[in-house]
């Protein structure tokens, strides 16, 4: 099959990947469609050191697994985890001490024609999210994992720092919280996809310093720390929604002066996730900006990495068949042995 993978650094488009079988408790699933995350383009610049098949936000349609879900459009959440260990005994799944990571931990991911996820970890798709709508089921779940870890109120001051994929979506769902919100960025055409939703808006240099009750960093850069930080009062909460590729520096000192408690925030609940999207109560259609088939996915990152860009689709384009044991597959776009690194800047 068919796939995008990650090596040294390099990602090129491999034809000769195997099309896996999943083990016992696992489904087969045919990739539909993927975006590109921040999270990818970190693993490019060394963020982890992964080899392997990128990508986790999906959604497919299994072809092996159980009655109940075969030729069902499914999400899936990205940790594959062992069910034994202290954090998955204590009901912490995602910090499963010996998890694997759909495309980032020891687990090919989807930017290829099949993955395999625990049947566990598996989401049907209500029949009226289009598939294009249902790949923003995992970063949603990521937006509202905020809601599970800070308990917000209509007269708390929340800012959201970062105009991007995953700032949009973090401030649509804590708007429906009722909140006093402001979400700040550097692009007037991105905020007005907020402003058009009711959301109040501003270029990041009006914030306020020591305003806030909660900020929320979701830019994954050193100055989009120091904003989310200096706009916090005293005992405020500091929420991080990015991964950074280097390091970040901070002064500690200010930390414990204004007792700022610091969250760290990643993966979130999909059930809720796929009920927003059902209900339309957030709208990802304004962020896609273009879809590309995967035999592009090289141009496709390209793209992704460009200034300003929000969410690229990856369309995984093939029909196929499952006979016993064996996956015919008809590819409705010629196979390229073409392998080439994407510029990491």
């Amino acid at each position: 099959m068919q796939g995008l993978w990650l090596e040294n650094h390099q990602l090129q488009l491999r034809t000769d990947i195997p099309i896996p079988e999943p083990p016992p408790g696992e489904a087969l699933i045919r990739v539909l469609r993927a975006g590109i995350c921040n999270t990818d383009l970190e693993l490019l610049r060394g963020y982890y050191p992964y080899t392997g098949i990128l990508g986790h936000e999906f959604v497919g349609i299994v072809e092996q697994g159980p009655e109940h879900l075969v030729n069902q459009r499914v999400v899936g959440e990205i940790n594959a985890v062992c069910g034994h260990c202290r954090f998955c005994r204590s009901g912490q799944p995602t910090h499963c001490e010996n998890r694997t990571v759909l495309g980032i931990v020891n687990r090919n991911g989807a930017f290829s024609e099949y993955l395999c996820l625990p049947v566990e970890n598996l989401h049907p798709v209500p029949d009226n999210v289009p598939t294009e709508v249902a790949t923003f089921t995992e970063p949603l779940a990521a937006a509202l994992e905020i809601q599970q870890q800070v308990l917000l109120h209509p007269n708390h001051r929340v800012l959201v720092v970062g105009d991007g994929k995953l700032g949009q979506l973090v401030a649509q769902t804590l708007a429906l919280t009722g909140c006093e919100l402001l979400a700040v960025g550097r692009h007037r055409d991105k905020l007005a996809n907020l402003e058009a939703r009711g959301i109040k808006t501003s270029l990041a240099d009006a914030v306020t310093d020591g305003y806030f009750d909660i900020s929320v960093e979701c830019t994954g850069n050193p100055e989009g720390f120091a904003i989310a930080r200096r706009a916090l009062r005293p005992r405020g909460t500091l929420v991080l929604k990015s991964t950074y590729a280097g390091n970040l520096s901070l002064d500690a000192s200010s930390l414990v002066v204004d007792e700022i408690t610091l969250i760290g925030s990643r993966c979130g609940p999909f059930s809720p996730a796929l009920q927003l999207l059902a209900t339309g109560k957030v709208d990802v259609q304004p962020l896609i900006h273009a879809t590309y088939p995967l035999i592009e996915g090289l141009a496709a990152f390209e793209h992704a990495q460009s200034r300003g860009v929000l969410k690229i689709l990856l369309e995984i384009g093939h029909l196929s068949f499952v006979i016993g044991h064996w996956v015919w597959v008809i590819a409705l776009f010629p196979l390229s042995p073409s392998f080439s690194p994407v510029p990491t800047s």
